[in-house]
């Protein structure tokens, strides 16, 4: 081998390491999105009036939005009207590695008077209400070949059988209630459009995504009113921008903020800082004062002895209870380089939905709060 070709593999070798360091130390965001229904599967329909049409186009818009964001990125389950098997839409999510999933419906009712906007997280809930949300969208299942087989006999229309559904979601749990209040949050504050809250139910769908994840009904196209402003272009932009807005605040909670926002109005590849600063960012990173990071390794409603062999061998766990769900957290420390060293020990050892906390005078705070 000649003296230049030695010298264009070395070139070609520091080239592609520099890739390489680059793409481990700005890892993307990864928000998959699912539209419910598609194809065979119309969802729930009120004269011209078709959730599958309403949900791939909020869909589509959220994802655009979130685009626009350099350290986002974006998978659909499906991004035109074509029919997905329930169970291939949580494959498809961790095959995508998501930090988020979050699927997308209409709502639908005999009473024409219901109205208003309800996020779900998958949860046990005996709630008559809840119920019947979880039997509609499960219904969806019985249009797939063998499904008795594919799903292990479970009957949609049975309520036992809804709340005898494995609860696959429960490390993730208290991720997903805070995604689904911020989604909802936008929903009543910003657009003003009835709250019907954050509530658990017992969903395929959601059952075996292993990340946060939530179940959204925009409204109920079978409301005259709600109707027609899910079907209008501004009643669809306006709640991709708030699905998009919630989705965008859980990760500022929750993840260090490496954000930009491109510009598309200016030519070439200008890009702007989303919160005006320089995000070529350095080494060190500024915390304030009195402020202590935990690493959270899992969210569940019962409590565990704070034993290695619960916690995958991980030792010095601790234990916060927040309303019923117990938060356990791994380690502590007030150096945020250290907490994203213990991140990755979390990680190594199994708990991979494992996140950085900040906490000051013993209570949770923001990472913007935390990172100055």
């Amino acid at each position: 081998m000649n003296s230049s070709c030695s010298k264009l593999l070395s070139l070609l070798l520091v080239f592609f390491l520099a890739i390489g360091v680059s793409a481990q130390s700005n890892p993307k965001f990864k928000v998959v999105l699912d539209p419910g229904h598609g194809g065979k599967d119309s969802g729930t329909n009120h004269g011209r009036y078709y959730e599958k049409d309403i949900v791939l186009a909020v869909s589509l818009q959220v994802g655009k939005i979130l685009e626009k964001y350099s350290d986002i990125e974006v998978f659909y389950t499906r991004s035109t009207d074509v029919f997905v098997p329930v169970k291939e839409r949580s494959v498809l999510a961790n095959k995508a590695d998501g930090n988020v999933f979050v699927s997308i419906h209409c709502n639908g009712a005999s009473n024409t008077g219901a109205y208003g906007t309800e996020t779900f997280v998958m949860g046990l809930s005996k709630n008559k209400s809840n119920l019947e949300v979880a039997k509609k969208e499960n219904s969806v299942i019985m249009l797939e070949d063998d499904y008795q087989t594919t799903y292990a006999g479970f009957d949609p229309n049975s309520p036992e059988s809804i709340i005898g559904l494995t609860l696959m979601q429960e490390d993730y749990v208290d991720q997903s209630i805070d995604l689904a209040s911020r989604v909802q949050d936008e929903f009543t504050h910003t657009l003003k459009r009835r709250n019907r809250g954050v509530k658990q139910g017992q969903f395929w769908v959601l059952h075996g995504a292993f990340m946060p994840s939530v179940l959204i009904e925009l409204g109920f196209v079978s409301n005259p009113e709600e109707g027609a402003y899910l079907n209008s272009s501004k009643g669809r932009s306006e709640l991709a921008q708030s699905i998009a807005q919630g989705i965008i605040d859980y990760k500022k909670a929750y993840y260090k903020d490496n954000s930009a926002v491109v510009n598309k109005s200016l030519a070439g590849n200008t890009v702007s800082s989303s919160n005006g600063q320089n995000t070529s960012g350095s080494s060190s990173t500024s915390v304030a004062k009195g402020v202590v990071f935990k690493v959270q390794i899992a969210a569940s409603d019962r409590v565990l002895a704070l034993k290695p062999q619960n916690f995958k061998g991980l030792s010095n766990v601790t234990m916060l209870k927040s309303g019923k769900i117990n938060k356990y957290f791994y380690s502590s420390t007030t150096s945020y380089e250290q907490a994203k060293k213990l991140l990755k020990e979390a990680k190594d050892k199994g708990h991979n939905s494992s996140f950085i906390v900040p906490f000051l005078n013993g209570t949770i705070i923001s990472m913007e709060q935390a990172l100055k």
